[in-house]
């Protein structure tokens, strides 16, 4: 049996596309080496800064995004993801680059997070996912209302995903991720979204006291969903 490519567009940040790769390795369901959906990915760590960009502050990194989803339909994608929460800012560019299938991580983690029944849902998130309102327009739709961290809390997330994507996973960054995210439940959330992809490398199911739904298993599951396995 046939399954469709997966064109990946990646590098935002390149730690968290390698997770994303390992979550639909562990998610499909498979008995042998061909039971897998074949990866084609551009982890292009050159993107540039999506929080600047949303911010006003630097340049869109839309062109850039546009041509690797060209670059991977060239070399044989037949679907497009992109396990990065805020460059879904930029999405309508990747969708209007490419006749491709795309899979929104958004609308995957809404869509399982709202399955909790919750009708407040903490987002972990940075600051360009949040200033372009992709949770909130997202959860808003679903009648859900979203948590967020007040302004020097969201300044320490910054740093704690900064810390993260310079390679350190340590005690300290886990036990401050696990601080925001209690902050977030004490703040009235009865779920939580772990709605930037360099959050579950420090950040599981078994950390917080409510339902969690981590972004990058979301998109892995839609992922599969959409090339014809059934995770």
């Amino acid at each position: 049996m046939s399954y469709r490519i997966v064109g990946v567009i990646g590098g935002m940040g390149p730690a968290a596309t390698v997770h994303f790769m390992s979550r639909v390795l562990d998610l499909t369901p498979a008995a042998s080496d061909q039971d897998h959906l074949r990866l084609i990915v551009d982890n292009n760590s050159g993107v540039l800064d999506r929080n600047a960009a949303v911010a006003g502050n630097g340049p869109s990194p839309a062109p850039v995004l546009a041509g690797m989803a060209r670059g991977l339909q060239r070399a044989g994608a037949e679907m497009l993801v992109m396990p990065c929460n805020t460059a879904h800012a930029f999405a309508g560019a990747i969708v209007a680059a490419s006749d491709l299938p795309f899979v929104d991580l958004i609308e995957a983690t809404t869509n399982e997070a709202v399955a909790h029944q919750a009708s407040r849902v903490g987002v972990l998130a940075a600051d360009g996912c949040l200033q372009a309102g992709l949770y909130q327009h997202a959860f808003a739709r679903r009648h859900v209302a979203p948590v967020l961290l007040e302004l020097r809390a969201q300044a320490r997330f910054m740093a704690l995903l900064h810390a993260i994507k310079a390679g350190d996973r340590g005690a300290d960054v886990r036990a401050g991720m696990q601080t925001l995210a209690a902050d977030l439940v004490a703040a009235g959330a009865q779920a939580l979204v772990a709605g930037c992809t360099e959050v579950p490398l420090v950040l599981g199911a078994e950390d917080v006291s409510v339902p969690l739904t981590d972004s990058l298993d979301a998109l892995a599951r839609a992922t599969i969903a959409a090339a014809g396995r059934t995770p």
